[in-house]
């Protein structure tokens, strides 16, 4: 199993980046909609996948139970084999990413009694996978959780009320897709209206299912128990890539345009370095392929920029919150903004404990618990040589703070950022960035 480079990454920081640089498509999206073409007996043309570790390791599994994916550059079309074959799963690959989960609810719809292993990806603590359970029982599913896989069976699906207790994005996925082929309308209430939800809900409407209330936390679902349609999909942009380069702006101190962002997934995010001082204009420039997804340039003013705590503390919510991806990019920022920062990672148990390796590249740092920190800055940032945590977005806000420390840095066994960021190397380099990799 073919799993990227895991080496490292060198990086000479203190350079200021420059020009603009385009949002890449969305890691989350994505992983969904691989998932969510499980659902499909005809073929599944999704353009512009980004060709990341995780989506390597999905299109792996996909291919070891008989799916045919052919790629062309970013375009994957995906072909259903005419049965799955679950005893062939490759569990190795399956294992190395928690998006697995969100093949649960398609397979309701092929099998009566199946097998899917527990799923690895990022190491921050207890993830509970309580919110599939009880969403997916409410539809007469079975979960029993083993010791290494979930064991599934169900009898009749009928549609129902489902409402969540926790507004989870792949929760919220999977009970759409165990809704997507029963024939009537389900409700789904309290759900995610995160974007990967809304790209989910805009190829299911390709294959037939009406969905009302895209975007809301209500959702009303009216199945179509026999998908087979050829179509094509167009992932759209992602707000993490976005936040990555806004982030890196602000800790260079540099004056930066990312294109084509997602707006809306944004929001919050920038009215809180608003709040914190820095000066950024945003510039509308339509909407994504897909139809659902506004666009927007935003230019960060990074050079003139005086940043001060912000004084409350930052936290995540579910949409139209403060995203709880880019909640680990205020980590960095706050090391450059003048006072001390409070940010609560409240939905994970290790997260938090991983922003504390700031410190060994100049950052001042206290944790407080398992959920909440405190970064007092500014603090001049200097080189370092670090491992990557096995964690996505606690690795990329190492790798930022080293963009904008003065000297050397070796970052180490980059798996994890790999995960979720495509060409990082190639598009830092081109925005002025002295980094390669090892």
């Amino acid at each position: 199993m073919a799993t990227g480079t895991e080496s490292g990454f060198v990086i000479e920081g203190g350079k200021k980046l420059h020009g603009s640089v385009l949002t890449n498509r969305s890691k989350n999206g994505a992983v969904a909609l691989l998932a969510a073409s499980l659902l499909n007996k005809g073929t599944t043309t999704l353009h512009h996948v980004p060709k990341i570790e995780e989506v390597h390791r999905l299109v792996e599994v996909l291919e070891s139970i008989g799916m045919k994916a052919q790629w062309e550059d970013h375009t994957l079309t995906l072909t259903p084999p005419a049965t799955i074959d679950l005893a062939s799963i490759d569990r190795d690959a399956a294992i190395r990413t928690r998006s697995i989960l969100m093949f649960i609810g398609p397979l309701l719809h092929h099998f009566k009694s199946f097998d899917i292993p527990q799923s690895g990806g990022c190491h921050l603590g207890l993830r509970s996978v309580r919110p599939h359970l009880w969403a997916l029982e409410r539809f007469g599913v079975k979960i029993d959780t083993e010791s290494d896989h979930y064991h599934v069976t169900h009898n009749v699906l009928t549609p129902q009320t489902v409402v969540l207790y926790e507004s989870s994005d792949t929760a919220t996925i999977n009970a759409l897709f165990a809704a997507s082929c029963i024939a009537g309308t389900s409700i789904i209430k309290y759900a995610s209206a995160n974007y990967q939800v809304q790209e989910i809900c805009g190829y299911l409407q390709l294959l037939g299912v009406k969905i009302e209330g895209i975007g809301t936390t209500t959702l009303t679902i009216t199945g179509a128990p026999e998908m087979n349609a050829n179509v094509s999909y167009t992932v759209a942009e992602d707000p993490t890539d976005a936040m990555f380069f806004i982030a890196a702006a602000v800790t260079t101190h540099s004056n930066l345009t990312i294109e084509r962002t997602p707006i809306e997934f944004l929001e919050v995010e920038l009215a809180v370095l608003e709040a914190m001082g820095l000066p950024f204009t945003v510039t509308d420039v339509g909407v994504s392929e897909n139809g659902i997804t506004k666009l927007a340039d935003i230019a960060i003013d990074g050079t003139s920029a005086q940043l001060l705590a912000f004084p409350e503390k930052i936290h995540a919510r579910p949409y139209p919150g403060l995203n709880i991806d880019n909640l680990p990019f205020f980590a960095v920022i706050a090391t450059q903004a003048e006072g001390t920062t409070l940010i609560h990672d409240w939905v994970y148990e290790k997260r938090a404990i991983y922003y504390t390796e700031l410190d060994r590249l100049g950052a001042d740092t206290l944790l407080l618990d398992p959920h909440r920190i405190s970064i007092t800055g500014p603090r001049h940032l200097r080189g370092a040589e670090l491992v990557c945590p096995p964690a996505l977005r606690p690795a990329t806000i190492l790798l930022i703070a080293m963009l904008g420390a003065d000297g050397r840095s070796i970052l180490r066994n980059v798996y994890s950022i790999n995960r979720g960021y495509e060409d990082l190397v190639s598009r830092l380099t081109a925005i002025g960035a002295d980094i390669a990799s090892m």
